[in-house]
């Protein structure tokens, strides 16, 4: 019962962010100051017919998972495969990604697995990070409303399972380490010889990730057959079937 609550708070507190996203959204979509300079777009009902415009697309990577969670799956390696960088914590598939294209290819920063089990244990105080003032501000504008003047209260919810609830995906410990890293990409970025190098770099590491790679493995790891040179494995029978008609 307890893992059954916890699942539904998790799809609750969701459904609550990607709301919150959409307001601010508006806020920043709607600014005329902003103008076309930055827009904020929440992709609803996310599919591969989607992802075959964004991933090609897409100029920088996040996979921002907190270490330990393996919640870093297999679509990181597609913006890989397609050209894009990565800014992401040390989780998943980002660790063996950054292998295989060299860490001064990839932007990882935040905690490690070892952090987290040391701030775990040692009581992990979310508060601690509100003494830096442009997160402080952030909370204070989602708690406040500033994102909803229609209903000031709508995200409690969250700021409760940041602060009083203790933070436990360490969102706001890895806060001030991930603006930081984001001003390292803002620097690249704008130096094409080092951005265009390290893509060539990822789009050519990206080549342990394919299937037939991972097939292999499985055939000889875990499947524990031999191959012939036709490509079927000796311990699988041909079956053959006659139809009568």
């Amino acid at each position: 019962e307890h893992e059954y609550s916890f699942i539904f708070k998790g799809y609750a507190i969701a459904k609550k962010i990607i709301k919150l996203i959409n307001d601010v959204a508006l806020v920043i979509n709607s600014d005329p100051h902003i103008g076309n300079r930055l827009k904020l777009l929440f992709v609803k009902n996310y599919r591969v017919t989607a992802a075959e415009y964004i991933i090609p697309a897409a100029d920088l990577s996040e996979q921002i998972s907190l270490a330990g969670t393996e919640a870093s799956g297999t679509g990181n390696m597609k913006f890989m495969l397609n050209g894009a960088l990565t800014i992401g914590t040390l989780d998943g598939a980002n660790i063996e990604m950054r292998e295989e294209c060299g860490p001064e290819n990839m932007y990882t920063f935040g905690f490690t697995v070892e952090d987290v089990q040391r701030r775990r244990q040692q009581s992990y105080d979310p508060y601690e990070s509100l003494k830096n003032e442009e997160l402080r501000l952030a909370i204070d504008q989602i708690r406040d409303g500033y994102f909803s003047p229609d209903d000031r209260s709508r995200f409690h919810d969250i700021i409760g399972a940041l602060l009083i609830g203790g933070d436990h995906w360490m969102v706001l410990g890895d806060y001030q380490a991930y603006v930081d890293k984001q001003s390292e990409v803002s620097r690249d970025f704008l130096n094409p010889q080092i951005w265009y190098s390290k893509c060539i770099h990822n789009i050519a590491a990206a080549a342990k990730f394919s299937s037939d790679r991972t097939i292999e493995e499985y055939v000889n790891d875990i499947w524990h057959c031999q191959m012939h040179k036709n490509g079927r494995s000796d311990n699988i029978k041909e079956e053959n079937s006659t139809i009568t008609s």
